[in-house]
């Protein structure tokens, strides 16, 4: 079983990296269906954007309880599972000819994606040696971009050929192979420990989670919600605390809080947060200053996105070999230093900038960004023992998923507030005839955006810093 495992490690990498590549493309590439979704099932807007909503809640509600279960049994037969339950949900939505099945559908869907998201990084870990774990977690890192930033121009070509259903229905043969391969070449890692479940925690965390993205994602419309969504938010970090403290009491929790005494685990998880908090800001800003400013056709705009995850792509992996063999924390302070720096560079776009200019600072973010992900993931993965991989990578997930959340409702927060600031009454949208308006706001979101991955970047320094002291001492 050792030998097999080994000798089809990188044939095993890539069958895993295809679970979170189809559930993060999953997250994304419906953004640019919504409307003829809309038109075909009969419900406005408000109401189809749960099609993206409820697939993130189900995810971040459920991701540490599949992590917990992969320590407890195991890894390998949570993601096998996962990735069959996933393109049976897929294969669901593209046959759903209602709003409420199509709901159903994407529950479906994320309970898959949470599980095999859970129990990715963990298998990678398992299955790979110390000196090639970076190179690993790094092509990870790359697909689990790429498929956040491929989804939108993804969706826009299949919907110029055929009908919105195909945007599910092509993750169903590419999980038929993948389902194959798994169950052929997976080892089947087993926990011999007898292990109970942490019951409390399953229900407490789950509840928090939903109330809290179901407020945040109120959180854009505003108007007379606000102090429900403002209770719903303070109702959700009181449930978290809670959560904690029944976490610090049980011996076997769903959590084990003593994870994060590891200040180089915690410090990697929170610059994690940033860096998926940035993500999402170009995700959101870049295709309507490309389309609206700069006056691009929406397949033009489609190509162009292209860049950012084709530069990642190639950074990431090039960075995972390099922390295997002069280490982590210097990567991930020279990432956030680039991606902050590109940023900053991305405030000074204006309205007749040219396209090559654009290329360069979208190519720097990637690069930067590459850097950062491979490096500090496997920072993440090896600060925490052989029996805690499963919820280390499950809280990976999470925290990915709330900074991407969180990002989305930030940008387009500062966006419209520092827009409406520039014109003098409040707008929620383009204004035509005004690019002038949305330059100026997007100036301030992406330097606002730099000044986030520089605080990470800081805090990065001062513990390598400390750490080189240490050593010398």
């Amino acid at each position: 079983m050792e030998d097999k495992y080994i000798k089809n490690r990188w044939i095993l990498l890539f069958v895993v990296v295809m679970a979170p590549l189809m559930a993060t493309i999953d997250s994304s590439i419906v953004n640019v269906a919504l409307p003829t979704m809309a038109g075909n099932l009969k419900v406005d807007i408000e109401a189809i954007t749960w099609v993206v909503t409820i697939y993130l809640i189900v995810i971040s509600s459920i991701v540490l309880i599949f992590g917990r279960i992969g320590d407890m049994i195991s890894k390998s037969i949570v993601f096998n599972i996962g990735f069959i339950i996933f393109s049976i949900g897929s294969l669901l939505c593209g046959l759903s000819h209602s709003f409420s099945f199509l709901i159903f559908s994407r529950i479906i869907q994320g309970i898959g994606a949470a599980a095999t998201m859970a129990s990715n990084q963990g298998i990678i870990v398992q299955i790979f040696p110390q000196n090639e774990r970076g190179r690993a977690l790094g092509i990870n890192a790359t697909f689990v971009a790429f498929g956040t930033l491929i989804g939108p121009p993804l969706g826009g070509m299949i919907l110029s050929v055929t009908s919105w259903e195909y945007i599910f229905l092509i993750n169903v043969p590419i999980g038929i192979i993948a389902s194959i391969l798994t169950f052929k070449l997976m080892p089947r890692f087993k926990n011999t420990k007898s292990e109970k479940m942490d019951i409390k925690g399953s229900i407490l965390f789950p509840v928090a989670i939903m109330l809290l993205f179901y407020s945040l994602s109120m959180l854009e419309q505003l108007g007379s919600n606000l102090i429900i969504i403002l209770l719903g938010i303070s109702i959700s970090v009181l449930l978290i605390i809670v959560f904690v403290l029944i976490e610090r009491k049980i011996a076997k929790p769903l959590l084990d809080v003593n994870i994060f005494k590891n200040s180089l685990y915690s410090l990697s998880v929170f610059c994690s947060f940033l860096s998926y908090v940035a993500l999402s800001c170009i995700n959101i800003i870049q295709p309507f200053y490309l389309q609206d400013v700069l006056k691009l056709s929406a397949g033009k705009t489609g190509i162009f996105m292209m860049i950012y995850p084709l530069v990642l792509a190639i950074a990431a992996p090039l960075s995972g070999y390099l922390s295997d063999k002069i280490g982590s924390e210097f990567l991930t302070f020279l990432g956030l230093c680039l991606t902050a720096a590109g940023l900053l560079f991305m405030s000074f776009l204006k309205e007749n900038s040219s396209l090559y200019i654009v290329a360069i600072f979208i190519s720097f973010l990637g690069i930067g960004n590459g850097l950062f992900q491979s490096p500090n993931n496997s920072l993440v993965m090896s600060t925490v023992p052989r029996d805690k991989l499963g919820i280390a990578g499950s809280i990976n997930a999470l925290i990915r998923n709330i900074g991407l959340t969180f990002g989305i409702i930030l940008s387009t927060t500062i966006l419209y507030n520092s827009m409406s600031m520039k014109i003098g009454y409040n707008v929620f949208d383009y204004v035509e005839g005004r690019d002038d308006v949305f330059v100026y706001g997007m100036h301030i979101v992406y330097l606002s955006f730099s000044m986030i991955c520089l605080i990470g970047a800081v805090l990065t320094a001062i513990r390598l810093i400390n750490n080189r002291k240490n050593n010398k001492s």
